[in-house]
């Protein structure tokens, strides 16, 4: 029996026709949670839409810090790239919202959640595989699964039949499907489909055309501590903050830009384009500080194990034993991870000219030296540990 349900609520077409067959379907009570996680529009019209449709309690929160300090900037400590290229913008958004959802639901008596994605993508899994985590009692409800509304023309009819507000879509409005966080904005649909189509030039919303960014290469430099960033250009600022100016300055340079086909969790092939310029610039920068801090081997088994932890996230399972485990894991070892990396930015194209670290720092240049080394390395050594490890290469090679 659902007597109270807390529905993600953008206040778009989809869930306010969903917060209305919540009502006439299950004849149940209503909350609302919006969440501000940098998706670049104003979310307090999704207040007053709630209100006129006669929600009582509803929450609207501002979330991009949390976002960013507690599920971004642990997902970049162990450089997590989903098949080589995805940098899992939609994906790391999920157990924030469901986190929230179930939290609402326990604050307010809500004995459910319910949310708007689809019964063919990833979202759905990620909200509810989250959700049973964190209460393993609550009950979901996943419209798109029960209902005949599988069109927008007759999620149209429907708002028109029960006097819900739809806004047109205004001229320039993006007509395909769209995710938008501060990490990222998505794109699916339409002419993507055929995954020969080249991505439209007007499509993409963030990043300048490489062709067109500027001339001339910009520097920047981000600080690190215990492997986060903690400042750019020598200015110490929040996550958030952190994040948007990374955004704004890969953005204009036209760098983030991402076409792939990845295979879905639920078992097909979707082909998506990705702006994450801000996390291209972040994950390079990660990884060159790592480069002169962390342990060759601590290194290796990180590269490792990424493949895996990415798999977790993309797949939903954040809140699961075995992703803390690892996380655990990739925080121990950015202890060292400190100091600055200087990126060069050019025409869409992000490379690292320095980087350093005054405390941490394990480049021995006194060892790495071409020139005279003051007998800190004996070369002579090398014989026997190449001998050593070539040994049973050469015991095969005398069998044949």
């Amino acid at each position: 029996m659902i007597e109270k349900v807390v529905l993600a609520y953008s206040g778009g077409l989809d869930t306010s026709v969903i917060l209305k067959w919540l009502q006439e379907t299950y004849g149940c009570e209503v909350v609302t949670f919006t969440a501000d996680i940098g998706q670049g529009e104003e979310v307090e019209p999704a207040r007053k839409k709630a209100r006129d449709l006669g929600i009582q309690e509803i929450y609207v929160e501002d979330l991009k810090e949390e976002f960013t300090r507690d599920f971004v900037f642990p997902m970049f400590r162990a450089n997590a790239v989903y098949e080589g290229e995805y940098l899992l913008g939609t994906s790391i958004a999920r157990p924030l919202i469901a986190k929230r959802l179930v939290e609402i639901a326990n604050k307010t008596g809500a004995n459910a959640i319910a949310h708007g994605a689809t019964g063919k993508g990833n979202d759905q899994v990620r909200f509810e595989l989250g959700a049973y985590a964190l209460n393993p009692e609550i009950k979901v409800i996943a419209p798109w699964r029960e209902w005949d509304l599988n069109s927008r023309q007759k999620l149209m009819n429907y708002a028109r039949a029960h006097r819900i507000p739809v806004e047109a879509k205004a001229d320039g409005k993006s007509q395909y499907s769209m995710d938008t966080n501060l990490l990222h904005i998505s794109y699916e649909g339409r002419e993507l489909e055929d995954p020969w189509t080249e991505p439209p030039s007007g499509m993409w919303r963030w990043t300048t055309d490489p062709e067109r960014a500027p001339a001339q290469a910009e520097y920047i430099r981000i600080g690190f501590k215990k492997g986060d960033p903690v400042s750019v250009n020598g200015e110490s600022l929040s996550g958030a903050e952190l994040l948007a100016v990374l955004n704004a300055t890969g953005a204009r340079h036209g760098i983030g830009r991402l076409d792939i086909v990845e295979n879905r969790y639920v078992g097909m092939k979707s082909r998506g384009c990705y702006e994450t310029p801000g996390g291209t610039l972040l994950l390079k920068a990660h990884r060159g500080i790592e480069s002169i801090t962390l342990d060759r081997e601590v290194a290796h088994l990180k590269d490792e194990l990424m493949p895996r932890y990415a798999s977790l996230i993309y797949n939903g399972y954040w809140w699961s034993p075995e992703r803390m485990t690892l996380q655990g894991l990739i925080d121990e070892t950015q202890s060292t991870v400190n100091g600055d990396v200087r990126l060069k930015l050019y025409k869409g194209g992000v490379s690292i000219t320095g980087r350093r670290s005054t405390s941490d720092s394990l480049f021995d240049e006194s060892v790495a030296t071409f020139e005279d080394d003051a007998g800190a390395y004996n070369q002579a050594d090398a014989e026997g540990f190449i001998k050593l490890n070539a040994l049973r290469m050469r015991i095969a090679g005398l069998k044949k």
